[in-house]
């Protein structure tokens, strides 16, 4: 188990922890600061950023401007540059959406940068693990794939199955299934309840950074943690204690996790 005081070996990205809306996007947008508010990972920052990664990548913009757990090539409406929402709202006014010209030139200003960033963060000495921080709602919402059902407190993702084994449809898991079932144990143990996959299987960070970590005995994983662990029940604020307190036990599992050899 890494020793008190130092450095986890594995890189962070928080993709949806920002609000930051940038300068050549501000004037298009047809969402308010609430709004644009409402599209934060809650708590991504306050519990994963404490911890004592090798390097933590918080994204520097808004989701809606450009998501960068989206690929680059998918410029379609619900791709890189999104036209609606998570709650089904348009980004951008009737007519005033960006062109594809205009989408490409965000992917360059401000996901390559970023990405760019993360790959050089990975190819680093040491690195065992990227984890893609995430947070979610305890009850899916209506537009999610699990309406109405409630959900664990962390829900783990590497493109796999029900037990993180290969989902033949998506290729290899960018976690092999017994190594990702070791960080489910060590979430457990610190008593918090754990999904794999369910309900979502993992975004494109892990599906673009898996194979080449798999490739030198490195793991991939996304991981959601339940806002009610940690937020008032409208999601509008969070708890700071319950958010610290959290990112301790984070840290107890992640360092049980990761003293294990694979």
């Amino acid at each position: 188990m890494p020793s008190e005081g130092s450095a986890l070996p594995l890189v962070i990205s928080l993709p949806h922890c920002s609000a930051q809306v940038p300068s050549p996007a501000a004037a298009r947008l047809a969402l308010g600061p609430l709004e644009v508010e409402q599209s934060v990972d809650l708590g991504s920052s306050e519990v994963f950023g404490p911890l004592p990664a090798l390097k933590i990548l918080p994204a520097p913009q808004t989701r809606l401007v450009v998501d960068l757990n989206r690929s680059p090539d998918d410029l379609g409406p619900k791709g890189v540059v999104a036209a609606i929402d998570y709650a089904g709202r348009a980004v951008f006014p009737p007519g005033q959406g960006p062109d594809q010209e205009l989408k490409r030139r965000w992917v360059d200003s401000f996901w390559r940068p970023w990405h760019q960033e993360l790959a050089a963060a990975l190819a680093a000495p040491g690195v065992r693990a990227l984890l893609d921080g995430h947070s979610l709602d305890g009850i899916g919402p209506a537009e999610a794939p699990d309406p109405g059902a409630k959900r664990a407190d962390v829900v783990l993702s590497n493109r796999g199955g029900e037990g993180g084994e290969a989902a033949p449809e998506r290729g290899e898991p960018t976690c092999p299934p017994e190594v990702f079932r070791l960080l489910g144990e060590a979430l457990r143990e610190e008593g918090l309840s754990v999904a794999y996959n369910t309900p979502y299987v993992g975004g494109h960070i892990i599906a673009r950074y898996g194979p080449q970590l798999r490739a030198r005995g490195a793991v991939a994983v996304q991981m959601e943690l339940n806002k009610d662990l940690y937020a008032d029940r409208d999601y509008s604020r969070v708890y700071p204690e319950k958010a610290a307190e959290l990112s301790r036990v984070l840290n107890r599992a992640l360092s049980r996790f990761l003293s294990h050899r694979w």
